[in-house]
């Protein structure tokens, strides 16, 4: 079984099918125009039940995966099945997915890139800031089981960024 390791955490090759499947949905996302996000909803027995990635190049900015898959769960499941799942995403959310993500009742979340790292990498490419303020998902919904990063991708994320941001 191949495993990564975040601290004494242990990911299983289910958690990191789903990260590995989010890495190329951000490298759709970039190829279609727009940042590089991507993210995939799994029920509690790691089955993928929906999946997107970002499509902000339209104008509108709240159209990241990780609020879609909020919509998405809103509708299809129920409570209880809906707290059992698993939002897993190249990067961590933003405060506006993070709010959704309680809201719904979603539950644990696991990412590539933390928002540290990426604020850390956008600066080293003199990326302006935006508008809203990144913030670790549990400064905005501390009930949230939240893990990562993941050494093993954040690499491949980070490049994707840097091809978004310079074309390189």
């Amino acid at each position: 079984m191949t495993s990564a390791h975040r601290g004494d955490r242990q990911f299983g090759e289910t958690d990191l099918q789903h990260l590995r499947r989010c890495v190329e949905l951000a490298a759709e996302a970039l190829d279609a125009g727009d940042e590089p996000f991507g993210s995939v909803l799994a029920a509690a027995d790691g089955i993928a039940l929906a999946e997107d990635r970002n499509r902000v190049s339209g104008g509108d900015h709240t159209r990241h995966p990780e609020f879609e898959l909020a919509r998405w769960a809103a509708t299809n499941m129920a409570p209880e099945h809906r707290a059992a799942a698993t939002v897993y995403t190249s990067g961590e959310h933003c405060p506006m997915c993070s709010a959704a993500h309680a809201w719904v009742g979603l539950g644990r979340i696991v990412y590539v890139a933390s928002s540290a790292q990426l604020t850390a990498w956008l600066g080293e490419l003199d990326v302006p800031q935006g508008p809203v303020r990144p913030l670790p998902v549990n400064d905005v919904a501390p009930g949230i089981t939240v893990e990562g990063p993941v050494p093993e991708l954040d690499d491949r994320i980070r490049a994707l960024h840097r091809r978004f941001h310079t074309g390189a």
